[in-house]
């Protein structure tokens, strides 16, 4: 299950992500400056070799203490983002308002909080271990 676990948010970090953001709302946006779409593609592409690496060190390797700690720090970086969002002007919402929801909650916040919290459950008592 930690496992499935990891894959399930290196999917969503690595893979969905790019595919959401790679069109004119993000990295082909008219309305952003090009110092924000650098920053945005090379979030994109860093997350996404990070993922690739988990998925190697997971699968391959046999690591799934490395690769949960990666996964946790890309995801949890996206959630304090969101948490700490009003202190530097942040936000979820499009430019005409539109936001992607899912039950209510931003799609984002939903998938991130449950892979984060997947992971956490099903890896905290492993990284805590010595072994």
């Amino acid at each position: 299950m930690k496992k499935y676990a990891i894959t399930f948010s290196i999917v969503l970090y690595a893979f969905i992500v790019p595919f959401l953001e790679i069109n004119d709302t993000h990295v082909f946006n008219p309305d952003w400056t090009p110092h924000a779409k650098i920053h945005e593609v090379w979030q994109l592409l860093t997350n996404s070799g990070i993922g690739l690496l988990c998925l190697w060190l997971l699968w391959v390797k046999k690591d799934t203490k490395l690769s949960a700690i990666l996964s946790l720090l890309v995801m949890g970086g996206f959630l304090v983002a969101f948490m700490i969002k009003g202190s530097y002007g942040g936000s979820m919402k499009y430019l005409d308002g539109s936001e992607k929801t899912l039950l209510g909650i931003n799609i984002g916040i939903l998938g991130f909080g449950l892979a984060f919290l997947w992971i956490a459950v099903s890896h905290l008592p492993f990284l805590k271990s010595r072994n």
